[in-house]
């Protein structure tokens, strides 16, 4: 059952060109009338798993590090009384590099986070600008200092493969960011996603996306910055020193359950798959209502925990194994994938196979959407 908690906070200090809802943005927010919601949602969540230790809790959503420390206090004594925390139980907190924001870390921790991750996102002002963020670089690396004096364990994100940006001047960036000394980052090539202002830009010819090679080279060297500053990637996207993995995203990764409160929050159950009303508005009706704000609960089918297991797994460095799937789906070895793409492309140098054990290779990687395509079984792609 669920050892990890997702707590979504739906509110931004501003509007951002990524919101979905103008409700998002409040002057004003009746943080008790929240509490209760929250604590509601939380409680219905963990009634059947009661006998659970939750090992990792994450506050993201809108702008999370903008929450009174004494409501991320006492969520966390409520999410303790409910499950109790394991011995080590990593508590991350999502942060925008503001400095507003930076000015809360000293509560934040002392109300119990012990983990940020920061989206700093690039260290170049042009970039930010072309990325819609509302910092400077240098807001950024003041809120990155403030972060690391205050918390165990920090972690940031920059974006690459930018228009126009140069292979060497993303080697100086990324050289630059390794030498900050946090023990985790996530690097991320810009994807231009359907629906999305950078796909209607595209279109309009305001700018032209990196072609595959020119991305491929900018990923190779990502890597060997990475792997040669002791921060190996354990995701496609996720590098991180020993012991600095995050937990709670390998929940999601390795498909263990987890339990997702507050707005717009996904959750995995028992082979049972929650969503929660979206819109800010909805869900404290809903919670008001019913005792929790779930929009949607259902079964999910063999076949598709099956295809979310090995989709969400092969992003790992250590891969999946197959018999854990199998035995966890009831389905045979040749209804997860194709064996004799498996074969082919182990062959190519795209995969490593150890027994039951499948493995992307670095040079798969880059190719992995590809790769997902190929070896899983046609059944399950479409489940």
């Amino acid at each position: 059952m669920a050892r990890a908690l997702y707590i979504h906070w739906p509110f931004c200090a501003r509007k951002c060109p990524y919101c979905d809802f103008n409700s998002h943005v409040r002057a004003e927010v009746d943080y008790a009338r929240w509490q209760d919601a929250l604590v509601a949602d939380m409680r219905h969540e963990a009634a059947p798993a009661s006998e659970d230790t939750l090992t990792s809790i994450f506050f993201g959503g809108g702008t999370p590090s903008l929450m009174p420390p004494a409501l991320v206090e006492a969520l966390l004594r409520e999410a303790e009384a409910l499950w109790g925390f394991a011995p080590d139980i990593e508590i991350t907190l999502e942060a925008n590099p503001s400095s507003v924001e930076a000015a809360r870390f000293a509560a934040l921790a002392g109300a119990g986070i012990d983990r940020v991750s920061l989206g700093l996102q690039s260290l170049d002002d042009e970039a930010l600008r072309f990325l819609g963020r509302l910092h400077d670089a240098r807001e950024g690396l003041e809120a990155l200092d403030t972060a690391q004096r205050h918390f165990d364990r920090v972690s940031f994100d920059l974006i690459y493969a930018l228009p126009g940006q140069s292979e060497d001047s993303w080697r100086d960036q990324l050289s630059r960011s390794l030498g900050f000394g946090t023990g985790h980052v996530s690097l991320y090539q810009l994807t231009i996603e359907p629906g999305t202002r950078f796909a209607t830009d595209v279109r309009r010819g305001t700018f032209e996306p990196k072609d595959a090679d020119e991305a491929g080279d900018m990923y190779a060297l990502t890597h060997e910055l990475t792997e040669a500053a002791g921060l190996p990637a354990y995701e496609i996207s996720n590098h991180a020193r020993p012991g600095e993995k995050s937990r709670h995203n390998l929940t999601y990764w390795r498909y263990s359950d987890y339990a997702g409160i507050g707005p717009g929050a996904h959750g995995r159950r028992g082979g049972v798959a929650t969503q929660r009303h979206r819109k800010p508005e909805n869900w404290l009706a809903a919670v008001a209502r019913s005792g929790h704000g779930i929009a949607d609960e259902r079964a999910l089918g063999a076949s598709e925990q099956a295809s979310e297991a090995l989709l969400m797994g092969l992003r790992l460095a250590e891969g999946i194994d197959l018999a854990e799937i199998g035995a966890r789906s009831g389905l045979a070895f040749d209804t997860l994938v194709e064996p004799s793409k498996l074969a082919l492309y182990a062959d190519l140098g795209f995969l490593h196979l150890a027994g039951n054990r499948v493995q992307v290779t670095p040079r798969g990687m880059p190719l992995l959407d590809a790769l997902l395509g190929e070896i899983v079984a046609s059944d399950l792609v479409a489940a």
